[in-house]
């Protein structure tokens, strides 16, 4: 189910500088978002604070997360997205 009318802020924080991040993003909320948790959403959140190139590395596998909620978030949005 995608994400609502109301949710065009977390859309809007979604657009990033990277169209590989945009695309992820984009399709991760159409797929998925209604699914997550409230905890999940917080993750979330917090990861649109970080910068394109963190976001980059994490969501395409160059590097692990120290942080054992968003490393898990990765990977469900890495799962999410897979064709």
């Amino acid at each position: 189910m995608p994400a609502t009318a109301d949710d065009s802020e977390l859309r809007w924080r979604c657009r990033r500088g990277m169209l590989e991040l945009d695309i992820i993003f984009n399709e991760f909320l159409d797929k998925a978002y209604s699914t997550l948790t409230h905890e999940q959403k917080d993750l979330l959140d917090q990861m649109l604070d970080y910068p394109d190139q963190l976001l980059f590395d994490l969501l395409l596998g160059h590097m692990p997360s120290a942080d054992k909620g968003i490393s898990s978030l990765v990977t469900y949005i890495r799962d999410t997205i897979r064709p």
